[in-house]
């Protein structure tokens, strides 16, 4: 069997936990900044989990990773 290609976009948005979880970061944190509060920003720098109905699909696009 031939390798399977990583799905570029895939592989820069997602990163996979300790336990094969994908890691995602949060939204809403490029621009109009100026009224969030500092409190909102700090906890979206934070990463979270991918939603279960999404975790198959990601890990078919990120193999190997």
């Amino acid at each position: 069997m031939p390798k399977i290609k990583t799905h570029s976009g895939a592989k820069k948005r997602f990163k996979m936990s300790k336990n094969g979880k994908p890691m995602r970061a949060h939204a809403n944190k490029s621009h109009i900044l100026t009224k969030k509060s500092t409190k909102r920003k700090r906890n979206l720098r934070k990463t979270a989990v991918a939603d279960t109905t999404n975790c198959k699909q990601i890990k078919r696009l990120i193999p190997y990773k």
